[in-house]
């Protein structure tokens, strides 16, 4: 069957976004770089964002937020030390392949744990445009470790 007229799905289908192509005109958060790959304005995402994060040796981000929108971190190389809460007394650490996710409106800040490599990180939220909203915490001083437990295949009992 011949077509009159160019398939539909050639500009509005898959996008590639070259690595070396990220747009950091998008909300930042001292501390860190982000940079959108997959947005609203980029793709016309309508549900997600997605980019990269790098936060610089030893260095930490301010306390912020998402507002609505869920956040999964995948870290690629360094290690993140998260801490969260009203006054961010709550820390967990993850290294390259592990995931961490973020819910609506938990104040949160992200810290590298390493003085001597960047952390490198991809980022996806719940939406095609980025929300943060940068807060103004006195954190504690001594933050307690909360170690992840899965609700779905929880540890046998001793």
């Amino acid at each position: 069957m011949a077509h009159d007229h160019p398939p539909r799905w050639k500009n509005d289908g898959v996008r590639v976004v070259p690595g070396n192509q990220l747009d950091p005109n998008t909300a930042q958060t001292p501390g860190m770089d982000r940079k959108a790959a997959i947005n609203f304005a980029r793709v016309g995402a309508q549900k997600l964002w997605a980019g990269t994060v790098h936060i610089h040796a030893n260095a930490k981000t301010g306390a912020h937020h998402h507002g609505p929108l869920e956040s999964v971190i995948y870290v690629v190389r360094g290690r993140a030390r998260m801490r969260w809460g009203e006054q961010l007394e709550f820390t967990a650490e993850a290294g390259p392949g592990d995931f961490i996710y973020v819910p609506p409106y938990v104040p949160h800040q992200e810290i590298n744990a390493s003085a001597t490599e960047t952390l490198e990180c991809v980022l996806c939220r719940s939406d095609g445009e980025a929300v943060a909203v940068n807060l103004d915490i006195e954190p504690v001083e001594r933050p307690e470790n909360v170690p992840w437990v899965d609700p779905t295949h929880p540890a046998p009992k001793a």
